[in-house]
């Protein structure tokens, strides 16, 4: 694979450098100092991948990732000194397109920084094969972010669950599932579930990060979990969330050879096979094919099933192949999702 790095700080490029060529079957391609810089240099001579830095002169790496998916689309990797301080920008360029984020190893300040980061890298490579290279990921509109708002604590914890909402996402899926989401409360008995392909070392920030957006609790899934009534619950593993037979939420290595973890094609096939209540399944933007098969499940299940546009999402790649297989009953703009579910699902008032 062909690997560019995008970074001004010439330690943590040398460092990302010698951890790509330590393998015989990447190389690095090439190295910008700025992110204007790496918008050129991919347009001229793109890459596989880029493992792209948030804080650059002249343009930040995000309006880079932004500019780069709009005119010369390949798959980005966040690699960040402390992803954690900087989680803002980190959504921002999740919504802008970049796939994932990771900490840079010579700043990891921890032993394993190496093969963490090679691990990413692997995980990308299977994406990009398996969702048909980089010319799969066509330049999109970005999704623009939302402003925080309140969290609403209306969590209905002795009320059964008689609704589900099961979203999944993926590339720019953090931006769109809370604008999809913005000033909606879901009504008495609604659950809401969302899996979004997120490492899972940064799943709590995105749970945060999700809660300062919506006027809903949101906070990860637990092992043995029951749904929970007016709460938005996050995947939080890079293993598979599931529904048990006891409609309580768990956490499956298994299928094992799957590139995308969490997967959203298991949790939707679940939610098929044994959910009896009111649900919908909504998938959103993001690159390969993960949730069009589970979609279509649920569909063939009776449920009521939603694929995001084209022209709203920052890759049609997900979405695409949930059209494909006309999984989907309605395939709608992102900000036509959410007044679907107001009058499918109801509102708290």
């Amino acid at each position: 694979m062909k690997i560019a790095i995008a970074n001004d700080v010439a330690m943590a490029a040398e460092a990302l450098r010698r951890v790509v060529a330590s393998t015989a079957e990447h190389q690095v391609l090439w190295i910008a100092r700025t992110g204007a810089e790496a918008v050129r240099m991919c347009a001229e001579n793109r890459p596989d991948l880029i493992l792209m830095d948030l804080n650059m002169p002249e343009l930040d790496g995000v309006e880079a990732t932004r500019k780069i998916m709009e005119q010369s689309p390949c798959a980005i990797l966040i690699v960040t000194g402390r992803p954690q301080d900087n989680v803002n920008q980190v959504f921002r360029a999740l919504g802008a397109g970049a796939l994932d984020v990771t900490a840079t190893p010579v700043l990891q300040g921890q032993p394993g920084g190496d093969s963490e980061l090679l691990a990413k890298i692997r995980t990308m490579d299977k994406l990009i094969r398996h969702s048909g290279g980089n010319q799969a990921m066509a330049p999109r509109t970005s999704i623009a972010g939302s402003n925080p708002a309140a969290v609403a604590d209306n969590a209905d914890a002795a009320v059964p669950v008689t609704s589900l909402l099961a979203i999944g996402a993926s590339t720019g899926g953090p931006v769109a599932v809370s604008k999809m989401l913005a000033g909606w409360v879901a009504p008495r008995g609604c659950a809401v579930v969302v899996v979004q392909h997120i490492d899972e070392h940064f799943a709590n920030n995105f749970a945060r990060w999700l809660g300062e957006q919506l006027d809903m609790p949101v906070r990860t899934a637990e092992e043995g979990d029951e749904l929970a009534a007016g709460v938005v619950l996050i995947a939080k593993s890079n293993d598979h969330l599931t529904l048990d037979q006891n409609l309580r939420l768990r956490y499956d290595a298994n299928p094992k050879d799957y590139a995308y973890r969490p997967s959203v094609d298991v949790f939707f096939h679940c939610v098929a096979q044994r959910w009896k209540g009111v649900a919908v399944g909504v998938l959103l933007t993001g690159m390969g094919r993960d949730g069009a098969e589970g979609l279509l499940a649920m569909r063939r299940a009776g449920y009521l099933t939603i694929a995001q546009d084209q022209a709203s999402s920052a890759v049609y790649g997900m979405p695409r192949a949930a059209a494909e297989l006309d999984a989907a009953q309605m395939i709608l703009p992102l900000t036509r999702i959410g007044p679907v579910l107001r009058s499918t699902l109801g509102s708290r008032t």
